[in-house]
C-alpha cells in the first residue's frame, strides 16, 4: 500500500502485521504482541521487544518509523532513539517498545499488560 492509498481502511491490524515484519526483517529478539482493544484507549495492540545493542534497537525503530511512513503514510511519534536503551513508536493504534535487554527486564512492561494468568 502506497502512502497515497492510505485511507481509515488501514487496519491496526494491517500495521501490526507491517510492525511485526519489520521487527523480523531487523531481527528484533523475544518480541511480543499484546491485544489491548477493549482494555485500553491509547492503542489496539503493543509491541514489546528488544536488541542487542543500543545501535540496533535505535536501527530498529528507525526502519521502522521510515517502513511505516512509506506503505501507510504514517508519521510516527518516536521517543528515546538517542539514547538507545528503550525507543518508544507511536504508530497510532499499533504502541512498539524497543529495548536493551537489560533495560527490558528492569521495567517488566509485558507483566504489566499481559492479561492476568497469561504467560510472559
Amino acid at each position: 500500500m502506497t502512502a497515497s492509498a492510505m485511507t481509515a481502511e488501514t487496519t491496526s491490524d494491517q500495521v501490526l502485521a507491517r510492525v511485526l515484519a519489520s521487527l523480523d526483517d531487523d531481527k528484533a529478539e523475544d518480541i511480543v504482541t499484546i491485544d489491548l482493544r477493549g482494555r485500553s484507549s491509547i492503542a489496539d495492540h503493543m509491541v514489546i521487544c528488544s536488541g542487542r545493542s543500543s545501535r540496533q534497537v535505535g536501527a530498529i525503530a528507525e526502519k521502522l518509523v521510515e517502513r511505516l511512513k512509506e506503505e501507510f503514510g504514517r508519521t510516527c511519534k518516536i521517543e528515546g532513539k538517542d539514547q538507545g536503551d528503550w525507543v518508544l513508536i507511536d504508530a497510532s493504534d499499533v504502541i512498539v517498545h524497543v529495548f536493551r535487554p537489560e533495560v527490558r527486564e528492569f521495567y517488566q512492561l509485558e507483566k504489566m499488560w499481559m492479561p492476568t494468568g497469561a504467560r510472559v
